[in-house]
């Protein structure tokens, strides 16, 4: 159980990404008070969290539906994973979540950035989303259903610490030590997504 929180904890550290969210939400919100930043953050939080729990639980319910075996599943998200992966090492996903933010910046009707684009899609995106269904998909019973839960729940509450902390953070570190963090992350994701394609085609073919 131990190592399936752990697998469980970083993969989902490294999708969600908490150093990398923190810059992008600290310049969302350079213009907000301390008290619309913490309430943002917040919010922010419990809507992602809603949306990937509710995957985890009824991921699996709505594969069925689909006719979608979970190897199948297990392929399809390794390889976009591995996407993700590329273009962290290459800061284009980086440079994406900039873009999107500036554009939300230049937009007075954008106030509320909780909603869009930090829970849906910088917390809860594509990425977020397949890998909490692989990862309950490869847990076995109750228990560890509950142990994915739990490391989903701590990555979340850590994603919350980065938000209230960004502006802080940003100013201490800046940005060229997120920059090394989130390549580091990138070569990590790549070598769990390459695992999942693995696994997806090992279980496929017997």
């Amino acid at each position: 159980m131990v190592e399936l929180f752990l697998s469980a904890f970083v993969t989902l550290f490294v999708v969600i990404d908490p150093p990398g969210c923190a810059p992008i939400y600290a310049g969302l919100t350079v213009n907000a008070t301390p008290q619309a930043r913490r309430t943002m953050a917040i919010k922010a939080c419990l809507i992602a969290a809603a949306i990937l729990f509710g995957f985890a639980l009824f991921g699996a319910d709505l594969l069925q539906a689909m006719h979608i075996e979970l190897d199948a599943f297990r392929i399809a998200g390794g390889i976009m994973l591995f996407l993700i992966a590329l273009e962290m090492v290459f800061e284009k996903r980086t440079e994406r979540r900039e873009g999107r933010a500036d554009k939300i910046k230049a937009d007075p009707a954008h106030e509320d950035v909780s909603v869009f684009p930090m829970a849906m899609p910088m917390l809860a995106g594509p990425g977020a989303i397949a890998s909490i269904m692989l990862l309950e998909g490869s847990a076995d019973g109750l228990m560890g259903t509950l142990v994915v839960l739990g490391a989903l729940a701590a990555v979340l509450f850590l994603t919350l610490l980065a938000l209230l902390a960004a502006s802080p953070l940003m100013r201490l570190f800046g940005a060229q030590v997120e920059a090394v963090i989130t390549r580091l992350l990138g070569v990590l994701l790549a070598a769990l997504a390459a695992q999942y394609v693995l696994d997806g085609l090992r279980n496929f073919f017997g």
